[in-house]
């Protein structure tokens, strides 16, 4: 970007301009140039705004052909205005700044899809043609060295002022555009959140209007409320975010496809964050529900799982099992009592040896390894549990519920010193 400094005025002639303040420097600049120069200039205006035209159009192709010729009408009334306004100012360097003209056409440009560099080229082509001509009449319109050195510099003063113009019209097309394109995923993420799910026929439609490909497959991504002051995940351009109740998160497509997982990872960094089971489109709120009870039970330290993100997939026993404590605990009220009577002691070195046996086969040896106790100890103990359960033991069902129990007080001990 270049930017021209003289007389108080800082003009940046090839970017984006910075906002013009209107101030004393920049009165001292109009008030210096001859009032009556700008009513020498308006004869010629429409001979220079041909010009202009011709330059832009022999330098820039995308306005030597347009596809309508109305992109080429409005370009001339662009240039029209632009010349008129800088001619009232020199005239009376109080009359009030419209921009809407320049508004428009900068709102015009991002319609059509092409960048604001192409305008503000054609600006430049523009203010070079009408610096060129004003030189060149300057001795007959009878300006001093100095009002010439003034009227350049109101010359590109004054194209500022136009570019932050329209700079202001694209910027407002863009931001519009981007705010629609927000609103339709928003409202698609809504739509795949819903329960009962709707008709694949209206989830197609709105991503095909929100500029979505649907996916084969999905998954819910659940994650914790973070501080205010945290970034939003970062993560690809087509997973889609919900920052609103009951709680932030994500719809990822293709959750399994190459690089998935560890692009996943990166994003969430410093999040935590669960990730629910792979399912079709149709199913994503299930596939959220999931990783909203996973993530529930690790806040609860019921999974002991410090990754991030937890993944549903690597949990699922544990929250079949778990889910639902209560029931948990009613469960354990009835296949423990034979050890209700035990000191606490001595209940939690039979629960071990128990949990150890139901783990690991019914070999002492296995068992004593795995407690890093004596054999003998682990055959007093079993035959102790024998005794007590009077045979139970021997039952599938029985065995398959005390493992249930003793299992879900194991994760409670580690979640609690």
């Amino acid at each position: 970007m270049a930017v021209k400094e003289s007389a108080g005025i800082v003009t940046t002639t090839f970017g984006v301009p910075r906002k013009n303040t209107h101030g004393a420097s920049d009165r001292r600049l109009w008030d210096s140039i001859p009032p009556e120069v700008g009513r020498l200039l308006r004869p010629g205006l429409l001979k220079v705004t041909d010009e202009v035209l011709k330059e832009i159009a022999s330098r820039i192709p995308e306005y030597a052909h347009p596809a309508d010729e109305t992109c080429l009408q409005a370009v001339r009334e662009v240039v029209d205005e632009a010349l008129r306004q800088f001619a009232e100012q020199i005239e009376n360097p109080g009359t009030p700044w419209r921009p809407e003209v320049f508004r428009a056409i900068g709102r015009g440009e991002a319609e059509e899809g092409r960048c604001l560099d192409t305008l503000q080229t054609a600006m430049r082509l523009g203010a070079r043609v009408a610096w060129r001509r004003l030189a060149e009449r300057s001795e007959r319109l009878g300006l001093t060295p100095r009002h010439v050195y003034d009227l350049g510099e109101a010359v590109f003063a004054y194209l500022d002022q136009i570019a932050e113009a329209a700079g202001e019209g694209f910027e407002e097309v863009r931001a519009h555009a981007a705010g629609e394109a927000e609103r339709r995923r928003r409202k698609l993420a809504d739509m795949l959140l819903r329960q009962p799910a709707a008709p694949a026929e209206t989830i197609a439609d709105l991503a095909k209007a929100a500029d979505w490909r649907l996916p084969k497959t999905v998954a819910g991504v659940a994650l914790e409320e973070p501080p205010k002051d945290r970034r939003s995940p970062s993560l690809p351009p087509d997973t889609l975010f919900l920052a609103e109740a009951p709680g932030p998160c994500l719809i990822v497509p293709d959750p399994d496809g190459p690089g998935r997982a560890q692009t996943l990872e990166a994003g969430l960094r410093g999040w935590n964050a669960a990730v629910g089971l792979t399912v079709p489109p149709a199913e994503a709120a299930t596939s959220l529900r999931w990783a909203r009870e996973a993530l529930d039970l690790r806040r609860r330290g019921v999974l002991d799982d410090t990754g991030s993100p937890l993944r549903c997939s690597d949990h699922l026993a544990a929250m079949i099992v778990l889910r639902d404590e209560r029931l948990v605990d009613a469960l354990a009220d009835i296949r423990l009592a034979p050890l209700a009577h035990l000191r606490p002691s001595q209940r939690d070195r039979m629960t071990e040896t128990l949990l150890a046996w139901l783990r690991y086969g019914r070999g002492a040896g296995d068992v004593a390894a795995r407690l890093h106790v004596h054999p003998q100890t682990v055959r007093y103990r079993l035959r102790r549990l024998e005794e007590l359960y009077g045979g139970r033991l021997d039952d599938p069902e029985v065995r398959f519920e005390l493992e249930i129990v003793l299992r879900a007080r194991e994760a409670a001990r580690r979640r609690t010193p």
